[in-house]
């Protein structure tokens, strides 16, 4: 069995640029106010999910392993 990521976007810093999900349709999705939410708040770990998360502009989605909370993207400095 693969790991699942915990899906968290910051709607107070997500710009709407849809990037997420251009990368990760299944993932995500924009509301009326052009803002994205995670489709789930926890999905199976993927390319296209991790994509979705490096390439959103302001960094607004963050990942992590689900069982044990450690941060998967945006890397910790």
């Amino acid at each position: 069995m693969g790991d699942r990521w915990h899906i968290e976007v910051d709607r107070s810093v997500c710009i709407g640029s849809g990037m997420c999900v251009g990368h990760a349709p299944d993932s995500f999705d924009l509301d009326s106010a052009r803002q994205s939410h995670a489709r789930s708040t926890t999905a199976d770990a993927g390319e296209r999910l991790l994509a979705a998360a490096e390439n959103c502009p302001v960094e607004a989605i963050t990942l992590t392993l689900a069982d044990s909370g450690e941060t998967v993207f945006p890397p910790e400095e």
